[in-house]
């Protein structure tokens, strides 16, 4: 599985986490910088970042892919609209939350989000 991150760095206890939820090995983790300009418009900005991920346009629609959004709501919005354009599907979205208890705070994986299984359920209610 590739893990596309465009949050904080993927801790290796978060690493496990998620190896344990998928049953799956993250063959490769590539992490994604993002920082966009709020005076521009995002789309291209986007697409610009994209296209510094060294994936084809088969591996895009392909590999299994999991992605860890950036935490601004208006880029992961484009990010997903633009993932699922070259995908052909959305992806599984790694969800994160603060750990019980934890000082300093610590982040753990919550759960997988299965965003197409959550649309394909939505589309069933029209």
């Amino acid at each position: 599985m590739i893990l596309l991150n465009f949050s904080h760095p993927v801790t290796v206890a978060q690493h496990a986490q998620i190896e344990a939820l998928t049953e799956t090995t993250i063959a490769r983790l590539i992490d994604i910088p993002t920082q966009f300009d709020e005076q521009q418009p995002f789309g291209p900005q986007l697409a610009a970042l994209l296209e510094t991920i060294d994936l084809t346009a088969q591996q895009w629609q392909s590999e299994p892919i999991m992605v860890a959004l950036p935490s601004l709501n208006f880029i992961a919005a484009v990010l997903l609209a633009e993932l699922h354009g070259r995908m052909g599907y959305f992806p599984l979205v790694v969800r994160t939350r603060p750990a019980p208890g934890s000082a300093p705070r610590r982040y753990e994986v919550a759960e997988l989000l299965d965003l197409q299984s959550i649309r394909e359920a939505a589309r069933r209610q029209r």
